[in-house]
């Protein structure tokens, strides 16, 4: 339960600071086009991770 309250918290910031970091790398070193697909594949899997971290509350 613990993990998961922890996972739940750093998700979003780990995806805020992950974005920002790799973009610009990837612009740089591979050009547009790979920049704009990294950022597709990060802006994916962070709303995915974001998703399945949630905390929803049950139906009873």
């Amino acid at each position: 339960m613990v993990l998961k309250r922890i996972a739940v918290a750093l998700t979003p910031m780990a995806g805020a600071v992950a974005f920002p970091l790799i973009v610009p790398v990837v612009l740089i070193r591979l050009g547009l086009p790979a920049a704009m697909l990294s950022a597709v594949l990060i802006g994916t899997v962070w709303f995915v991770v974001m998703l399945r971290s949630a905390e929803m509350p049950g139906h009873h």
